[in-house]
Protein backbone atom coordinates (compact mmCIF):
# COMPACT_ATOMS: atom_id res chain seq x y z
CA UNK A 1 0.00 0.00 0.00
CA UNK A 2 1.35 3.45 -0.77
CA UNK A 3 0.12 7.03 -0.49
CA UNK A 4 0.26 9.09 -3.15
CA UNK A 5 0.93 13.09 -2.82
CA UNK A 6 -0.54 15.93 -4.81
CA UNK A 7 0.73 18.32 -7.13
CA UNK A 8 3.23 20.68 -5.07
CA UNK A 9 0.85 24.07 -4.59
CA UNK A 10 0.32 26.84 -2.07
CA UNK A 11 -2.58 28.55 -3.40
CA UNK A 12 -6.10 27.58 -2.93
CA UNK A 13 -7.17 25.36 -6.25
CA UNK A 14 -9.75 28.63 -6.69
CA UNK A 15 -7.17 30.90 -6.13
CA UNK A 16 -4.93 28.33 -9.07
CA UNK A 17 -7.25 28.20 -11.72
CA UNK A 18 -8.25 32.00 -12.15
CA UNK A 19 -8.12 32.81 -16.08
CA UNK A 20 -5.37 34.25 -17.35
CA UNK A 21 -7.62 36.18 -19.96
CA UNK A 22 -11.27 36.61 -20.99
CA UNK A 23 -11.08 33.64 -23.43
CA UNK A 24 -10.42 31.55 -20.27
CA UNK A 25 -13.26 32.38 -18.37
CA UNK A 26 -16.27 30.38 -17.88
CA UNK A 27 -19.90 31.38 -18.02
CA UNK A 28 -21.16 34.98 -18.25
CA UNK A 29 -20.52 34.90 -22.28
CA UNK A 30 -23.73 37.38 -21.93
CA UNK A 31 -20.60 40.11 -20.80
CA UNK A 32 -18.11 39.02 -23.10
CA UNK A 33 -19.89 39.13 -26.71
CA UNK A 34 -17.17 40.78 -29.07
CA UNK A 35 -17.51 44.60 -28.75
CA UNK A 36 -18.76 44.31 -24.80
CA UNK A 37 -17.59 46.94 -22.64
CA UNK A 38 -15.88 43.94 -20.98
CA UNK A 39 -13.79 43.37 -24.16
CA UNK A 40 -13.63 46.69 -24.58
CA UNK A 41 -11.70 47.25 -21.04
CA UNK A 42 -9.52 44.22 -21.75
CA UNK A 43 -8.11 46.01 -25.13
CA UNK A 44 -4.64 47.54 -25.37
CA UNK A 45 -5.62 51.03 -25.28
CA UNK A 46 -9.57 50.70 -24.37
CA UNK A 47 -10.55 53.99 -26.21
CA UNK A 48 -13.98 54.69 -25.51
CA UNK A 49 -14.01 51.92 -22.11
CA UNK A 50 -16.13 53.09 -19.45
CA UNK A 51 -16.27 52.29 -16.13
CA UNK A 52 -18.56 49.38 -14.98
CA UNK A 53 -20.22 47.71 -11.60
CA UNK A 54 -20.09 43.81 -11.10
CA UNK A 55 -22.97 42.68 -9.71
CA UNK A 56 -23.52 38.89 -9.27
CA UNK A 57 -23.38 36.60 -6.33
CA UNK A 58 -20.39 35.15 -4.80
CA UNK A 59 -18.19 33.12 -7.25
CA UNK A 60 -19.78 34.17 -10.06
CA UNK A 61 -16.89 35.45 -11.65
CA UNK A 62 -16.55 39.06 -10.77
CA UNK A 63 -12.71 39.34 -8.80
CA UNK A 64 -11.99 36.95 -12.20
CA UNK A 65 -13.31 39.11 -14.61
CA UNK A 66 -11.02 41.98 -13.43
CA UNK A 67 -7.73 40.29 -12.92
CA UNK A 68 -8.33 38.62 -16.68
CA UNK A 69 -8.73 42.22 -17.56
CA UNK A 70 -5.38 43.40 -15.72
CA UNK A 71 -3.41 40.34 -17.67
CA UNK A 72 -4.71 41.36 -21.05
CA UNK A 73 -5.28 45.38 -21.17
CA UNK A 74 -2.24 47.63 -21.86
CA UNK A 75 -2.97 49.81 -19.04
CA UNK A 76 -2.20 50.37 -15.34
CA UNK A 77 -4.27 47.76 -13.10
CA UNK A 78 -4.69 48.66 -9.64
CA UNK A 79 -6.72 46.94 -7.15
CA UNK A 80 -8.53 47.76 -3.34
CA UNK A 81 -10.82 46.20 -1.10
CA UNK A 82 -13.10 48.44 0.32
CA UNK A 83 -13.54 45.90 3.48
CA UNK A 84 -9.13 47.34 3.88
CA UNK A 85 -8.86 50.32 1.87
CA UNK A 86 -10.20 54.12 3.18
CA UNK A 87 -10.70 57.65 1.37
CA UNK A 88 -6.62 58.15 1.58
CA UNK A 89 -5.96 55.11 -0.03
CA UNK A 90 -8.76 56.69 -2.76
CA UNK A 91 -7.39 59.80 -2.87
CA UNK A 92 -3.62 58.07 -3.34
CA UNK A 93 -4.95 56.48 -6.48
CA UNK A 94 -6.82 59.10 -8.06
CA UNK A 95 -3.36 61.35 -8.12
CA UNK A 96 -1.31 58.76 -9.01
CA UNK A 97 -3.49 58.33 -12.27
CA UNK A 98 -4.27 61.59 -12.99
CA UNK A 99 0.02 62.11 -12.54
CA UNK A 100 0.18 58.96 -14.85
CA UNK A 101 -2.54 60.24 -17.66
CA UNK A 102 -0.93 63.98 -18.07
CA UNK A 103 2.95 63.14 -17.96
CA UNK A 104 2.95 59.95 -19.59
CA UNK A 105 -0.07 58.87 -21.08
CA UNK A 106 -1.00 55.69 -18.86
CA UNK A 107 -4.53 55.03 -18.50
CA UNK A 108 -5.48 53.30 -15.13
CA UNK A 109 -8.01 50.88 -14.17
CA UNK A 110 -9.07 50.44 -10.62
CA UNK A 111 -10.84 47.32 -9.54
CA UNK A 112 -12.41 48.03 -5.85
CA UNK A 113 -14.06 44.93 -4.66
CA UNK A 114 -16.83 44.56 -2.04
CA UNK A 115 -17.95 48.60 -2.84
CA UNK A 116 -20.90 47.98 -0.93
CA UNK A 117 -18.98 48.29 2.34
CA UNK A 118 -17.81 51.68 1.27
CA UNK A 119 -19.49 54.62 3.04
CA UNK A 120 -21.43 57.59 1.25
CA UNK A 121 -18.07 59.75 2.16
CA UNK A 122 -15.71 56.98 0.70
CA UNK A 123 -18.00 56.46 -2.84
CA UNK A 124 -18.14 60.30 -3.10
CA UNK A 125 -14.21 60.21 -3.22
CA UNK A 126 -14.23 58.34 -6.22
CA UNK A 127 -16.47 60.78 -8.18
CA UNK A 128 -13.85 63.07 -9.42
CA UNK A 129 -11.36 60.38 -10.65
CA UNK A 130 -14.57 58.57 -12.01
CA UNK A 131 -16.20 61.24 -13.84
CA UNK A 132 -12.87 63.31 -15.22
CA UNK A 133 -11.70 59.83 -16.73
CA UNK A 134 -8.14 59.68 -14.37
CA UNK A 135 -9.45 55.95 -14.03
CA UNK A 136 -11.37 53.50 -15.50
CA UNK A 137 -13.26 52.18 -12.19
CA UNK A 138 -14.42 48.19 -12.24
CA UNK A 139 -16.38 47.68 -8.79
CA UNK A 140 -17.49 44.37 -7.94
CA UNK A 141 -20.43 44.04 -5.00
CA UNK A 142 -22.34 41.09 -4.10
CA UNK A 143 -25.45 43.48 -2.57
CA UNK A 144 -28.17 45.47 -5.18
CA UNK A 145 -26.09 48.30 -6.71
CA UNK A 146 -29.36 50.48 -5.92
CA UNK A 147 -29.24 49.99 -2.15
CA UNK A 148 -25.36 50.08 -1.62
CA UNK A 149 -23.86 52.55 -4.14
CA UNK A 150 -24.35 56.47 -4.31
CA UNK A 151 -26.65 57.60 -7.46
CA UNK A 152 -24.12 60.02 -8.74
CA UNK A 153 -21.72 56.83 -8.96
CA UNK A 154 -24.61 54.52 -10.71
CA UNK A 155 -25.67 57.03 -13.12
CA UNK A 156 -21.05 57.52 -14.37
CA UNK A 157 -21.04 53.96 -14.36
CA UNK A 158 -22.57 50.81 -16.46
CA UNK A 159 -24.20 47.93 -14.30
CA UNK A 160 -23.72 44.45 -15.23
CA UNK A 161 -25.57 42.17 -13.72
CA UNK A 162 -23.48 38.31 -13.44
CA UNK A 163 -25.85 35.26 -12.89
CA UNK A 164 -24.97 32.28 -10.92
CA UNK A 165 -22.91 29.76 -13.52
CA UNK A 166 -24.95 26.63 -14.75
CA UNK A 167 -24.03 22.89 -14.60
CA UNK A 168 -22.30 22.46 -17.64
CA UNK A 169 -20.20 25.60 -16.87
CA UNK A 170 -19.68 24.61 -13.31
CA UNK A 171 -18.49 21.13 -14.85
CA UNK A 172 -16.23 22.64 -17.52
CA UNK A 173 -14.63 24.09 -14.93
CA UNK A 174 -14.18 21.43 -12.84
CA UNK A 175 -12.66 18.77 -15.59
CA UNK A 176 -10.27 21.98 -16.25
CA UNK A 177 -9.11 21.79 -12.84
CA UNK A 178 -8.50 17.96 -12.55
CA UNK A 179 -6.60 17.83 -15.97
CA UNK A 180 -4.59 21.35 -16.17
CA UNK A 181 -0.96 21.53 -14.59
CA UNK A 182 -2.12 24.98 -12.42
CA UNK A 183 -5.13 22.33 -10.50
CA UNK A 184 -4.64 18.47 -10.50
CA UNK A 185 -2.18 17.97 -13.78
CA UNK A 186 -4.53 14.58 -14.43
CA UNK A 187 -3.07 12.86 -11.29
CA UNK A 188 -6.09 11.62 -10.12
CA UNK A 189 -9.62 9.90 -11.68
CA UNK A 190 -12.49 12.15 -10.84
CA UNK A 191 -16.05 9.88 -11.55
CA UNK A 192 -18.58 11.41 -13.37
CA UNK A 193 -21.22 10.93 -10.10
CA UNK A 194 -18.31 13.04 -8.29
CA UNK A 195 -18.53 15.73 -10.90
CA UNK A 196 -22.40 15.68 -10.56
CA UNK A 197 -22.12 15.55 -7.02
CA UNK A 198 -19.86 18.87 -6.62
CA UNK A 199 -21.74 20.76 -9.55
CA UNK A 200 -25.02 19.82 -7.37
CA UNK A 201 -23.44 21.54 -4.30
CA UNK A 202 -21.94 24.28 -5.72
CA UNK A 203 -25.13 25.99 -5.93
CA UNK A 204 -23.55 28.01 -9.38
CA UNK A 205 -20.64 29.13 -7.27
CA UNK A 206 -17.90 28.61 -9.16
CA UNK A 207 -15.22 29.16 -5.96
CA UNK A 208 -17.58 26.69 -4.11
CA UNK A 209 -16.88 24.16 -6.87
CA UNK A 210 -13.31 24.51 -6.82
CA UNK A 211 -13.06 24.29 -3.03
CA UNK A 212 -14.95 21.12 -2.63
CA UNK A 213 -12.84 19.76 -5.23
CA UNK A 214 -9.72 20.30 -3.54
CA UNK A 215 -11.24 19.20 -0.42
CA UNK A 216 -12.67 15.72 -2.03
CA UNK A 217 -8.78 16.04 -3.34
CA UNK A 218 -7.21 15.94 -0.66
CA UNK A 219 -9.13 13.16 0.61
CA UNK A 220 -8.13 11.04 -2.44
CA UNK A 221 -4.58 11.51 -2.02
CA UNK A 222 -4.55 10.87 1.68
CA UNK A 223 -6.57 7.52 1.23
CA UNK A 224 -3.86 4.54 0.96
CA UNK A 225 -4.13 2.23 -2.23
CA UNK A 226 -2.19 -0.25 -4.32
CA UNK A 227 0.96 0.58 -5.97
CA UNK A 228 -0.77 1.07 -9.00
CA UNK A 229 -3.62 2.49 -8.03
CA UNK A 230 -4.47 6.17 -8.55
CA UNK A 231 -6.51 8.85 -6.77
CA UNK A 232 -10.00 8.64 -7.37
CA UNK A 233 -12.85 11.06 -6.30
CA UNK A 234 -16.27 9.28 -5.73
CA UNK A 235 -19.18 10.97 -4.99
CA UNK A 236 -19.50 8.74 -1.72
CA UNK A 237 -16.29 10.98 -1.09
CA UNK A 238 -17.27 14.20 -2.01
CA UNK A 239 -20.17 13.55 0.18
CA UNK A 240 -18.18 13.35 2.95
CA UNK A 241 -15.49 16.01 2.11
CA UNK A 242 -18.06 18.56 1.48
CA UNK A 243 -20.98 18.59 4.42
CA UNK A 244 -23.69 20.54 2.66
CA UNK A 245 -24.69 22.27 -0.50
CA UNK A 246 -24.55 26.44 -0.33
CA UNK A 247 -27.24 27.87 0.19
CA UNK A 248 -27.31 31.21 -1.45
CA UNK A 249 -29.03 33.58 1.43
CA UNK A 250 -28.00 36.73 2.82
CA UNK A 251 -30.10 37.61 5.69
CA UNK A 252 -29.53 41.45 4.67
CA UNK A 253 -29.30 41.53 1.16
CA UNK A 254 -30.86 40.24 -2.06
CA UNK A 255 -31.54 37.08 -1.24
CA UNK A 256 -33.36 38.05 1.65
CA UNK A 257 -35.93 39.77 -0.25
CA UNK A 258 -35.73 37.21 -3.08
CA UNK A 259 -36.37 34.37 -1.49
CA UNK A 260 -39.17 35.54 0.78
CA UNK A 261 -40.94 37.03 -1.68
CA UNK A 262 -40.94 34.02 -4.02
CA UNK A 263 -42.40 32.08 -0.76
CA UNK A 264 -45.19 34.53 -0.68
CA UNK A 265 -45.97 34.62 -3.85
CA UNK A 266 -45.69 31.08 -4.22
CA UNK A 267 -48.71 30.69 -1.49
CA UNK A 268 -50.28 33.71 -3.40
CA UNK A 269 -50.16 30.93 -6.26
CA UNK A 270 -51.77 27.94 -4.66
CA UNK A 271 -48.37 25.71 -5.28
CA UNK A 272 -47.37 24.31 -1.76
CA UNK A 273 -45.02 22.80 -3.22
CA UNK A 274 -42.87 25.76 -3.94
CA UNK A 275 -44.00 27.64 -0.84
CA UNK A 276 -42.35 24.38 1.48
CA UNK A 277 -39.18 24.75 -0.90
CA UNK A 278 -38.58 28.15 0.00
CA UNK A 279 -39.54 28.05 3.36
CA UNK A 280 -37.24 24.98 3.62
CA UNK A 281 -34.53 27.36 2.32
CA UNK A 282 -35.30 30.05 4.86
CA UNK A 283 -34.99 28.05 7.35
CA UNK A 284 -31.63 26.04 6.20
CA UNK A 285 -30.45 29.77 6.34
CA UNK A 286 -31.03 30.91 9.29
CA UNK A 287 -33.74 32.69 9.02
CA UNK A 288 -35.21 34.24 12.35
CA UNK A 289 -38.43 31.76 12.24
CA UNK A 290 -40.51 34.94 13.63
CA UNK A 291 -39.84 36.42 10.96
CA UNK A 292 -40.90 33.65 8.59
CA UNK A 293 -44.09 33.77 10.97
CA UNK A 294 -44.97 37.52 10.75
CA UNK A 295 -45.34 37.24 7.25
CA UNK A 296 -47.50 34.02 7.15
CA UNK A 297 -50.01 35.93 9.25
CA UNK A 298 -49.79 38.99 7.11
CA UNK A 299 -50.18 36.72 3.88
CA UNK A 300 -53.17 35.12 5.80
CA UNK A 301 -55.22 38.05 6.33
CA UNK A 302 -54.21 40.06 3.13
CA UNK A 303 -54.19 37.14 0.36
CA UNK A 304 -56.68 34.62 1.37
CA UNK A 305 -58.66 37.03 3.90
CA UNK A 306 -62.43 35.83 4.59
CA UNK A 307 -61.91 33.28 1.56
CA UNK A 308 -61.10 31.60 4.67
CA UNK A 309 -61.24 32.89 7.90
CA UNK A 310 -59.38 30.23 9.56
CA UNK A 311 -55.75 30.97 7.52
CA UNK A 312 -55.07 34.03 9.86
CA UNK A 313 -56.32 31.81 12.84
CA UNK A 314 -53.81 28.75 12.05
CA UNK A 315 -51.14 31.60 10.74
CA UNK A 316 -50.87 33.28 14.66
CA UNK A 317 -50.97 29.54 16.39
CA UNK A 318 -47.86 29.06 14.18
CA UNK A 319 -46.27 31.72 15.25
CA UNK A 320 -47.36 31.26 18.96
CA UNK A 321 -46.02 28.00 18.93
CA UNK A 322 -42.69 28.64 16.64
CA UNK A 323 -42.10 31.52 19.84
CA UNK A 324 -42.59 28.76 22.50
CA UNK A 325 -40.91 26.03 20.61
CA UNK A 326 -38.09 27.20 18.51
CA UNK A 327 -36.50 25.48 15.88
CA UNK A 328 -36.18 22.57 14.95
CA UNK A 329 -39.65 21.82 15.96
CA UNK A 330 -40.89 24.83 15.31
CA UNK A 331 -40.48 24.15 11.21
CA UNK A 332 -43.44 21.51 11.56
CA UNK A 333 -46.33 24.35 12.51
CA UNK A 334 -44.42 26.71 9.74
CA UNK A 335 -45.11 23.98 7.41
CA UNK A 336 -48.47 23.53 8.26
CA UNK A 337 -49.60 26.89 8.32
CA UNK A 338 -47.46 27.71 5.08
CA UNK A 339 -49.71 24.27 3.42
CA UNK A 340 -52.57 25.25 4.76
CA UNK A 341 -52.47 29.05 3.20
CA UNK A 342 -50.99 28.14 0.12
CA UNK A 343 -54.15 25.67 -0.52
CA UNK A 344 -56.43 27.82 0.88
CA UNK A 345 -59.13 30.13 -1.23
CA UNK A 346 -57.97 33.33 -1.62
CA UNK A 347 -59.34 36.69 -1.51
CA UNK A 348 -57.83 40.26 -1.84
CA UNK A 349 -61.35 41.75 -0.72
CA UNK A 350 -59.99 42.72 2.62
CA UNK A 351 -56.81 44.69 1.87
CA UNK A 352 -58.63 46.12 -0.89
CA UNK A 353 -61.37 47.74 1.26
CA UNK A 354 -58.98 48.80 3.88
CA UNK A 355 -56.78 50.57 1.30
CA UNK A 356 -59.52 51.81 -0.49
CA UNK A 357 -60.68 53.63 2.95
CA UNK A 358 -57.51 54.99 3.49
CA UNK A 359 -57.10 56.51 0.65
CA UNK A 360 -60.53 58.34 0.96
CA UNK A 361 -59.33 59.82 4.29
CA UNK A 362 -56.12 60.40 3.01
CA UNK A 363 -58.11 62.47 0.43
CA UNK A 364 -60.00 64.07 2.35
CA UNK A 365 -62.92 62.70 1.94
CA UNK A 366 -64.44 61.44 4.94
CA UNK A 367 -67.36 63.82 6.39
CA UNK A 368 -69.27 64.49 9.42
CA UNK A 369 -70.10 61.32 11.32
CA UNK A 370 -74.28 61.26 10.91
CA UNK A 371 -75.79 63.03 14.13
CA UNK A 372 -77.92 59.96 14.76
CA UNK A 373 -74.08 57.54 15.15
CA UNK A 374 -72.69 59.87 17.22
CA UNK A 375 -72.07 59.54 21.36
CA UNK A 376 -75.20 60.56 23.15
CA UNK A 377 -74.02 59.32 26.75
CA UNK A 378 -71.88 62.32 27.95
CA UNK A 379 -73.83 65.88 29.08
CA UNK A 380 -74.96 67.66 26.78
CA UNK A 381 -74.84 65.46 24.15
CA UNK A 382 -78.90 64.78 23.80
CA UNK A 383 -79.42 68.83 23.52
CA UNK A 384 -77.12 69.04 19.92
CA UNK A 385 -79.16 65.46 18.90
CA UNK A 386 -76.24 63.01 19.21
CA UNK A 387 -77.90 59.46 18.91
CA UNK A 388 -81.85 61.26 17.91
CA UNK A 389 -82.94 58.73 15.27
CA UNK A 390 -80.90 55.79 15.90
CA UNK A 391 -82.17 52.54 15.47
CA UNK A 392 -81.44 49.44 17.14
CA UNK A 393 -80.63 46.49 14.74
CA UNK A 394 -81.44 43.98 17.47
CA UNK A 395 -84.89 45.38 17.62
CA UNK A 396 -85.56 44.62 13.70
CA UNK A 397 -86.52 40.93 13.38
CA UNK A 398 -84.23 40.70 10.53
CA UNK A 399 -81.12 42.04 12.78
CA UNK A 400 -80.63 44.58 10.50
CA UNK A 401 -82.21 47.87 9.85
CA UNK A 402 -82.89 50.39 7.09
CA UNK A 403 -79.96 53.29 8.31
CA UNK A 404 -77.46 55.47 6.91
CA UNK A 405 -74.21 54.55 8.32
CA UNK A 406 -71.42 56.71 6.21
CA UNK A 407 -70.94 60.50 5.71
CA UNK A 408 -73.39 62.04 3.69
CA UNK A 409 -70.44 62.82 1.58
CA UNK A 410 -69.38 58.89 1.01
CA UNK A 411 -73.56 57.19 0.93
CA UNK A 412 -73.58 54.55 -1.46
CA UNK A 413 -69.43 54.03 -1.48
CA UNK A 414 -68.69 50.38 -0.63
CA UNK A 415 -64.95 49.23 -0.27
CA UNK A 416 -65.60 45.75 0.47
CA UNK A 417 -66.56 43.93 -2.55
CA UNK A 418 -66.37 39.67 -1.73
CA UNK A 419 -64.93 37.37 -4.64
CA UNK A 420 -66.41 34.06 -5.11
CA UNK A 421 -63.79 32.19 -3.84
CA UNK A 422 -64.29 29.98 -0.80
CA UNK A 423 -66.20 31.52 2.34
CA UNK A 424 -66.65 34.65 0.91
CA UNK A 425 -69.28 33.46 -1.83
CA UNK A 426 -71.15 33.08 0.92
CA UNK A 427 -70.27 36.05 2.50
CA UNK A 428 -71.33 38.22 -0.72
CA UNK A 429 -74.74 36.16 -0.54
CA UNK A 430 -75.48 37.75 2.81
CA UNK A 431 -73.98 41.24 2.33
CA UNK A 432 -76.40 41.53 -0.95
CA UNK A 433 -79.44 41.34 0.95
CA UNK A 434 -77.98 43.03 4.13
CA UNK A 435 -77.13 46.08 1.21
CA UNK A 436 -80.05 45.83 0.37
CA UNK A 437 -82.10 46.62 3.64
CA UNK A 438 -79.62 49.08 5.10
CA UNK A 439 -79.79 51.17 2.17
CA UNK A 440 -83.73 50.56 2.12
CA UNK A 441 -83.06 49.55 -2.00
Amino acid sequence: MTTHTPPAHTAPLAVRMRPRSLDEVVGQQHLLLPGSPLRTLASDGGNGAVSVILWGPPGTGKTTLAQAIAHTSGRRFVELSAITAGIKDVRTVMERALNDRDLFDIPTVLFLDEIHRFTKAQQDALLPGVENGWVTLIAATTENPSFSVISPLLSRSLLLTLEPLIETDLRALLVRAASDPRGFADALDVDDEAYDALVQLASGDARRALTGLEAAAASAFAAERGDDERPRITAELVSLAVNRALLRYDKKGDQHYDVISAFIKSMRGSDPDAAVHYLARMIEAGEDPRFIARRLMVHAAEDVGLADPQALVIAVAAAEATQMIGLPEARIPLAEATIYIATAPKSGAVINAIDSAIADVKAGRFGLVPKHLRDAHYPGAKRLGHGQGYIFPHNDPRGVSTQQYLPDELVGREYYAPTQHGNEREVADRLEKIRRITRGS
